[in-house]
């Protein structure tokens, strides 16, 4: 980590697949004392659909000058969600349309594609579905607008283009080169072979740490934001692996972390590789440091808001008190609720059991997430207590489901959702002191037996 600054606040630039915002963080305690939201919007126009990012980025610059003198902030720096990259022209403006990674190819585009991908003892990197697989993304955009890509001069991980809108300097990290992009190997901690073979080595950014400051915000832009003074900006980071740095800092291995947003991505830390099953969302991701964690992952968060769309809301302690009578039943919900991806591939949701009781219909819901989140775990080898980030570590009968079921401490983590706490650590602040959180303990009646027939289900 870079040398502690005295830094009194941090702007956070936070885009997630859902939502963006722009956070100023308390250097010394890492509280929110400020903050703006906006939805993440897909446009549909154009040869594909595609990220807002001058919306977005309208948005950024708002955000930031309005907080230029109050609260004030010292520095600046970004997380953004994985499985995206930006194609520069030579004048620094998109030479294509940001890719949407939920954007589906043609089947030969696909089949193509497979056949030049790295093994997965190279980089680690499952095939995953639509453009989870940047690689994919490259290869779908080289070989379907050749026109548009032989004017790509520079390729950019996304949270170092926000980094490159600001700074005029370009840079590439490992923590979105080494989630599932097919373009890095954990192991040498350099390039994959893929990069040869699609011929895009001379196109990618040099790579820089996380941790390193890539200069102050350009002149014109700090005018027109208001800034008082030099404002440096930071490279930037994943945002799974932002919410993962405090836990790297703070803790000693093993431990597991559960990152909860659009998507619920375990890590192992202190894990190894060797065990790691590529056609069941099992993968390594790259921390911080360049160092290899496996980690495994369904989205949980986005079957969430589906399952909520048609059940009605209920209190928090009658769905964690429903968790028994649901187990009792037998009522089950099984994967997926969003195929293409998870512990559980090519499996089609469906209910066991049934009930017209939204508090139940609730209970099994977490008791679902719970079961998902287990298998993630199981597969990833993942020792030790569970820290439980962003929204689910407020969803108490998900929390009670998940340390009865895999019979461990779960740590719930409510304050923040990780990732801007993460990011504000990369300026080379200290990390605040941790909050004592009591951990929870649980064994549900029943949920052994419920757990056999859960997934004797899934098998079948």
């Amino acid at each position: 980590m870079s040398t502690t600054r005295a830094y009194r606040h941090i702007a956070v630039i936070d885009i997630g697949k859902t939502n963006a915002k722009v956070v100023v963080l308390d250097a010394e305690t890492g509280a929110e004392i400020a903050a703006v939201k906006t939805a993440n919007s897909v446009l549909k126009s154009g040869p594909y659909p595609h990220y807002d990012i001058e919306g977005l980025w309208d948005f950024i610059v708002s955000a930031l000058k309005g907080f230029a003198a109050t609260p004030e902030f010292d520095a600046i720096s970004i997380t953004t969600h994985g499985a995206s990259a930006v194609m520069l022209a030579a004048d620094g403006s998109l030479a294509m349309p940001v890719l949407d990674y939920e954007h589906g190819y043609p089947q030969a585009v696909q089949d193509a594609y497979a056949q030049l991908r790295p093994d997965f003892s190279e980089t680690f990197s499952p095939g995953l579905s639509a453009g989870l697989n940047v690689g994919a993304q490259i290869h779908y955009l080289k070989k379907t607008f050749p026109a548009d890509f032989a004017r790509v001069a520079t390729i950019l991980t996304y949270p170092q283009y926000w980094a490159f809108r600001l700074t005029g300097v370009t840079a590439n990290e490992v923590t979105s080169l080494g989630c599932h992009t097919d373009l890095w190997n954990p192991t040498t901690q350099s390039y994959s072979s893929l990069v040869d073979t699609l011929g895009i080595r001379a196109l990618m950014a040099p790579v820089r740490s996380a941790f390193d400051a890539l200069g102050p915000v350009l002149p014109p832009l700090a005018a027109e934001m208001g800034l008082a003074k030099a404002v440096l900006v930071y490279c930037g980071i994943h945002d799974s692996n932002a919410s993962l740095l405090p836990h790297l800092v703070e803790n000693e291995a093993p431990f597991a972390v559960v990152s909860t947003g659009t998507w619920v991505i375990s890590f192992g830390a202190g894990g190894d590789l060797d065990h790691l099953d590529a056609n069941r969302d099992a993968l390594a991701n790259v921390d911080a440091y360049g160092r290899a964690v496996p980690s495994g992952r369904f989205m949980g968060g986005r079957e969430f808001e589906i399952l909520l769309a048609d059940i009605s809301p209920a209190p928090a302690d009658a769905v964690e008190s429903a968790l028994e009578t649901v187990i009792e039943k037998g009522l089950m919900l099984l994967p997926n609720v969003v195929e293409g991806s998870g512990p559980f591939p090519g499996r089609k949701m469906r209910w066991i059991g049934n009930t017209t009781d939204s508090v139940e219909r609730l209970a099994a819901v977490s008791l679902y997430l719970a079961m998902m989140t287990e298998a993630c775990l199981d597969l990833i080898g993942a020792k030790g207590p569970i820290f439980v980030e962003g929204p689910f570590a407020f969803n108490r009968a998900y929390l009670v489901a998940l340390a009865s079921v895999t019979g461990k401490n779960v740590i719930a983590l409510p304050g923040s959702t990780g990732t801007s706490q993460g990011a504000a650590l990369l300026t080379g602040i200290r990390p605040p002191s941790a909050t004592e959180n009591v951990p929870i303990c649980a064994d549900l009646r029943g949920l052994r037996h419920y757990r056999h027939a859960w997934q004797k289900a899934v098998e079948d």
